[in-house]
Order: C-alpha cells, then sequence, then structure tokens
C-alpha cells in the first residue's frame, strides 16, 4: 500500500511539473505576442478615437470571455468554438478600425517581422553548423525539416476551421515532432551540446 501512495504522489508530481511547464511556456509565448502586437500598434499612428475603439473592443471581448468561462452548461467543442468566434470577431474589429494606409503599413511590418525571423533562424542553423560540428548532410536535414515544420505551421495558423485551442494543441505537437527531429538527425554528444548552449542562452536572457 505504501508503494503504491508513493507511486500515486510522484506521479502527482510529475503531472504538475509538466503542466506548470506547459503553462510558463504559454505565458512567455503570450508575453512575447502582446509586447510584439503592442509595437505594432505604436508603430500605427493611432489616432485617439481609434485607440479608444480599440480599448473598448478589447474589454467588450473580456467580458465576453469571461462570460463564456463561467458557462459550465455547453460542451468542450461549443465552447473552444465560441471562444475562437469571438477572437476573430475581435481581430475583424481591429482590421475594419484601419484605414488602408495602416493596413498597408500592418501588412509591410508583418512581411518584415517574418524576414528578420527567418535571418535570425538561418543564423541560428550557422552557429549551431560551427559549434555543434555538424556535417554538410547534417545541416542539409535540419534545413529541411525547419522548412516543412514551418509549411506545416502556416498551414495550422491559416486553417480556419480550428479554434484556437486545437491550433494550439497542433502547434505543440509540432514542436515535439521537431525535437524528435533533432533527436534522428543529431549524433548523442552533438544533442547534450545543444541543451548547453539552450541553457547558457536562458542565463544570458536573466
Amino acid at each position: 500500500m505504501k508503494k503504491i501512495l508513493v507511486g500515486l504522489f510522484a506521479m502527482a508530481a510529475f503531472t504538475f511539473s509538466a503542466n506548470a511547464q506547459v503553462a510558463r511556456e504559454h505565458k512567455a509565448g503570450m508575453a512575447q505576442h502582446h509586447h510584439q502586437k503592442g509595437m505594432m500598434t505604436k508603430k500605427l499612428n493611432l489616432s485617439a478615437d481609434q485607440k479608444a475603439q480599440m480599448k473598448a473592443n478589447r474589454m467588450e471581448m473580456k467580458d465576453r470571455l469571461q462570460a463564456l468561462d463561467k458557462n459550465e452548461s455547453m460542451t468542450v467543442k461549443e465552447y473552444k468554438a465560441q471562444k475562437a468566434a469571438i477572437l476573430k470577431e475581435q481581430k475583424d474589429k481591429f482590421q475594419s478600425l484601419l484605414t488602408p494606409e495602416q493596413k498597408s503599413e500592418l501588412a509591410n511590418m508583418k512581411a518584415e517581422a517574418k524576414t528578420n525571423m527567418g535571418n535570425r533562424r538561418t543564423a541560428m542553423l550557422s552557429q549551431m553548423k560551427t559549434k555543434l560540428n555538424l556535417t554538410d548532410d547534417q545541416m542539409a536535414k535540419l534545413k529541411a525539416s525547419r522548412e516543412t515544420r514551418m509549411a506545416q505551421a502556416k498551414t495550422i495558423k491559416e486553417n480556419e476551421k480550428l479554434t484556437a485551442s486545437e491550433k494550439m494543441d497542433q502547434m505543440k505537437a509540432l514542436r515535439e515532432d521537431s525535437k524528435a527531429a533533432y533527436k534522428s538527425i543529431l549524433t548523442p554528444e552533438q544533442l547534450q551540446q545543444m541543451e548547453e548552449m539552450k541553457k547558457d542562452h536562458k542565463g544570458k536572457r536573466r
């Protein structure tokens, strides 16, 4: 009986730890998303009326989401569908507030951000090749794997049939596939070196 209880406590501790890690990653991702969105809206030079309407729309969305969270009569599928609809409506309202010039500027900023992200990823791969002493064959496989994941991520993001929660689940599965791809391409020694690089990077960010 004692062994069973110890096993249950260990399992509960592991589950809590895993859930906490997912929550931290989600929180960090959301914080970065809001920061980037704030920078974008600042560069758009919004008028006072636009800012006021955006604030009102956000408050309305917040109230609707809170009411949705309190509704215990609907199924999980209905909840996800309604939440996705509210978020899409908020996005559409934001777009409707912008002038043609602001929409064009927003599109340019998104394209620039995409290019910068691609450059950072290329630089990261180049740094990995040097520090991990990767072969040309390994580099080619890593680049091909990255391009495949990027295409899959784009498909997930643009799939309007998926709810926000379903997209998040699929993106999480895609990250797991990415980890598996690294394990199949890199040697155990290179994987260990990569983990050490990640720890050093996190330490510098703190």
